[in-house]
């Protein structure tokens, strides 16, 4: 099955989406390479960014997924290398 690599860019502006959104990334933890996230606390806002290895479908499901959360806005950028596994 074929792979990219992506990252996918969350911002998050409503506390209560945190809980659904850590579940989220848990549910396919197993396509995460690594996670970075800043609280932006003067602006109110916490700042993720997210690196998978995964099959498209799956990185535009959990990208999907995470964007219909009230107060979060995510958005996947591909790199060009795609990976037959």
């Amino acid at each position: 099955m074929e792979t990219r690599v992506a990252v996918i860019s969350i911002i998050v502006t409503e506390e209560a989406a945190v809980q659904e959104l850590n579940a989220l990334l848990h549910q396919y933890g197993q396509y995460v390479i690594g996670r970075m996230g800043i609280p932006y606390r003067s602006k109110g806002v916490n700042i993720i960014c997210v690196a998978v290895d995964a099959p498209q479908d799956i990185i535009n499901a959990l990208s999907g997924k995470l964007g219909r959360l009230k107060g979060v806005t995510a958005k996947a950028a591909y790199s060009n290398v795609a990976d037959r596994n």
